[in-house]
């Protein structure tokens, strides 16, 4: 069993939550999901950035079981499975329609064909961390500042529930 500490941020609302909100966006990257963050730092950021509503976020704290998460950030095998399955699918819908696939359309197909069931959620890299956020200097080339994007933004999609435990605030913060 693979246990991960990961956070989950919301904006501040009157009622604290007990479990995870689920995103049902069209625009997440993984699919309708229980979205985390591997860092705390991230889920932090993502709180001051993009939940900004009431003036103020939570972010809770939680455990995840990870033994059926296909992991496309630290584990090669999963990152090369994922891959192919991407382009695969993209592959068969430009085939069909002649377009290139939204993110929607690639995630409604693997949801409809069932095919993934026992994956349980998936570790993705997000976009790296902002050049101002760094801790290193750019580097200079030809008087252009170039980041180093050294750190990883992670998340983490979870489809099943179960597998989240100790699901606890952590705390609230003004954007």
């Amino acid at each position: 069993m693979c246990i991960r500490k990961i956070y989950h941020t919301q904006e501040h609302r009157e009622n604290f939550l007990t479990l995870p909100k689920k995103c049902l966006r069209e625009d997440a990257w993984l699919g309708d999901a229980y979205y985390f963050w591997y860092s705390e730092l991230d889920a932090d950021k993502w709180g001051e950035t993009s939940k900004r509503t009431t003036g103020e976020f939570e972010v809770y704290e939680s455990e995840a079981d990870c033994e059926n998460i296909l992991d496309t950030v630290f584990n090669e095998e999963h990152y090369l499975f994922w891959l192919k399955q991407i382009e695969k699918v993209a592959l068969k819908i430009i085939k069909k329609t002649g377009k290139k696939p939204t993110i929607k359309e690639i995630n409604d197909y693997f949801k409809d064909k069932g095919e993934w069931n026992e994956v349980t959620g998936i570790m993705f890299q997000d976009l790296p961390l902002k050049a101002n956020e760094s801790l290193v200097a750019p580097i200079k080339y030809r008087n252009k500042n170039i980041p180093f994007y050294y750190r990883k933004r992670i998340q983490l999609a979870i489809y099943d529930l179960k597998i989240i435990q100790n699901f606890k605030l952590k705390k609230v913060q003004k954007c």
